[in-house]
């Protein structure tokens, strides 16, 4: 057994989507060969409902899957083909766009109006580009939880953990998702399949990924007696860490727990052509696409929704 490294580690930086959603980029629109098959990931949280609130409209995607995760709040969708519905605390929206879908997310928060939630862009291979578009929404009470004895506790979004299954399957990808938040200084290993890239995304607490002096999640000062001091940080963590060669990972969790995403799949290694929220392999497919949405061509066939499990 071998533990994967941490190639590098970074923060989510600030950003600002749709029609003025305020938003932490984890990754994205750069160099796509360490996170293949994933494109892009969003962190949105945020407790001012004025900087989400006029949300995403109207936008069209092809040639990806986008998986949106709400922690908290509300996210209302709907597309052009009379597909809707809303997720809440919990829930979980695999949708495959294909061969395109034009569709708008609205955020609406919780009561306290506290809006939190992840979107990952997964690129989908060449031959199924233009696929007919499909939704999974699955409710948050259907989704694969197990706690183990030492208080670790799981969610299986896809993938299969141990024998617990995630309801997202048919993704050409296969995909793993994973919601882990272990308690205080907890030290625990994850296998990790040698075929596949992945990461991990903290955003509560902090945790040692490769046995370095200090954990990932905490910012690090000198004290004037030259001790270092160890500083929680107070902006929601927000780190991302890449992981190199390895067929597991080994986590010990921070003096106050460690909530994180860990995320894998089979990498495509196919060429990207990508511009906003379209991707294909070619430039010639990305200006075919645009000339077809100018057109009003661009959506090809009936979306299928499947609205819970």
């Amino acid at each position: 057994m071998s533990i994967r490294p941490v190639k590098f580690n970074s923060q989510a930086k600030p950003a600002m989507e749709g029609a003025g959603v305020h938003l932490h980029r984890v990754f994205g629109f750069g160099d796509t060969e360490p996170f293949d098959p994933f494109l892009m990931m969003d962190d949105f949280r945020n407790d001012d409902p004025k900087k989400y609130m006029k949300g995403f409209p109207w936008h069209p995607h092809r040639g990806i899957e986008t998986i949106t995760y709400v922690l908290k709040g509300n996210v209302q969708h709907s597309d052009s083909l009379g597909n809707n519905g809303t997720l809440s605390d919990g829930d979980v929206q695999w949708m495959t766009a294909g061969s395109g879908i034009i569709h708008q997310e609205m955020p609406s928060g919780n009561e306290f109006g506290q809006m939190h939630g992840f979107q990952l862009w997964a690129n989908l291979p060449r031959e199924q580009k233009m696929c007919t578009p499909r939704y999974l929404d699955i409710a948050s009470k259907e989704i694969n939880t197990l706690t183990d004895d030492d208080g670790t506790h799981i969610r299986v979004i896809a993938g299969d953990y141990r024998g617990y299954k995630g309801l997202v399957d048919g993704i050409d990808t296969d995909p793993s998702y994973l919601d882990i938040n272990l308690p205080p200084n907890v030290k625990k290993r994850f296998p990790f399949d040698t075929r596949r890239q992945g990461f991990a995304y903290i955003f509560e607490g902090s945790a040692n990924f490769d046995n370095s002096s200090t954990p990932i999640g905490v910012n690090v000062e000198k004290e004037f007696n030259g001790q270092e001091m160890k500083i929680r940080d107070q902006s929601g963590n927000r780190t991302l860490v890449v992981f190199g060669d390895g067929d597991e990972i080994e986590v010990s969790a921070g003096e106050q727990g460690v909530r994180f995403l860990l995320i894998s799949g089979a990498p495509l290694r196919e060429p990207v052509a990508w511009h906003g929220p379209i991707v294909m392999n070619t430039r010639a497919e990305l200006q075919q696409a645009f000339r077809e949405l100018n057109a009003g061509d661009f959506v090809k066939t009936g979306a299928q929704g499947i609205f819970g499990p």
